[in-house]
């Protein structure tokens, strides 16, 4: 099975834009138990805060699917300890710290949110470049 933590940006660009990697990723592989999705509560609750912010309700937001994905993820509980390193935004830190709990690849479409210092050793990709490596396994 394939492990992804998938930033918050990734779901919000997967809803708004149609035939893009990050729609791909959610919808043809997550969805369909391709890839098992890592959760924590604090992830979780971030989801929920950013696609019912009032600029996303144009595009139909908060998704069906993303309530079923949250259902059907592996919630893990929230990471303990502090992430060493500077994080030029400190709300990524649990999605860091997750995927390198589970050993999980982290998706993300703000590469420069995870510089390279910092990932320790954490695979962090563009939905790109993870339906590349799926698509290769």
């Amino acid at each position: 099975m394939r492990f992804a933590v998938i930033d918050t940006s990734v779901m919000v660009s997967a809803g708004i834009r149609p035939d893009t990697p990050p729609h791909a990723l959610i919808l043809n592989w997550a969805l369909k138990g391709q890839v098992q999705a890592i959760t924590c509560p604090t992830i979780i609750e971030e989801y929920r805060q950013v696609v019912r912010r009032a600029k996303f309700r144009r595009y139909g937001f908060p998704s069906v699917w993303l309530e079923f994905l949250i259902e059907e993820s592996l919630c893990l509980p929230d990471p303990t300890g502090g992430w060493v390193g500077d994080v030029p935004d400190s709300t990524d830190i649990p999605f860091l710290a997750l995927a390198h709990t589970a050993g999980a690849w982290l998706v993300t479409g703000n590469l420069k949110h995870f510089p390279k210092s910092i990932r320790k050793d954490v695979h962090v990709v563009t939905p790109t470049e993870y339906l590349d490596y799926l698509k290769l396994s």
